[in-house]
């Protein structure tokens, strides 16, 4: 168990969050809660990132976000996603550039599934151009499992 356990935060201190990432699924904030949880269940994810028109991350909504608006009895055709999103700068992200480890401490950290990929592009201004998942770990632990 010594070894493993030593080895596991090497390996995962040497990828980077730029190698696993996957493609985001981002809305703007004037979509409908009904049209965003269309696009939640079309895509098969959990959370969706909120974005402007040049692509800058606004806020992200997730599935428990949903479920919470929608048991409230709101009317979700008219209600706009930026109404229950969390906004800028309580999300959590990451780069590029950082570590698995450091994905896996902030998943754990703030209980969440994912964290969108930034660069930043000026001061407050991130670019999304992914998203880190717990699916995106697993895969990663099957693949060096396999020694791949």
């Amino acid at each position: 168990m010594g070894r493993a356990s030593t080895g596991i935060p090497q390996v995962l201190s040497r990828i980077k969050v730029g190698e696993i990432k996957s493609h985001p699924i981002v809305i703007r904030e004037k979509t409908s809660v009904y049209d965003a949880i269309v696009t939640l269940f079309l895509e098969d994810v959990g959370t969706l990132y909120v974005v402007n028109e040049e692509g800058y991350l606004q806020g992200v909504v997730s599935r428990k976000d949903f479920l919470k608006t929608a048991l409230g009895g709101a009317d979700l055709h008219k209600m706009p996603v930026g109404v229950i999103m969390t906004r800028m700068p309580q999300v959590h992200m990451v780069t590029e550039e950082e570590t698995i480890l450091d994905v896996v401490k902030s998943l754990c950290e703030h209980e969440i599934d994912s964290l969108p990929v930034v660069r930043q592009q000026g001061e407050n201004m991130y670019k999304v151009v992914g998203r880190v998942t717990k699916t995106n770990l697993a895969r990663l632990l099957l693949e060096l499992s396999e020694g791949r």
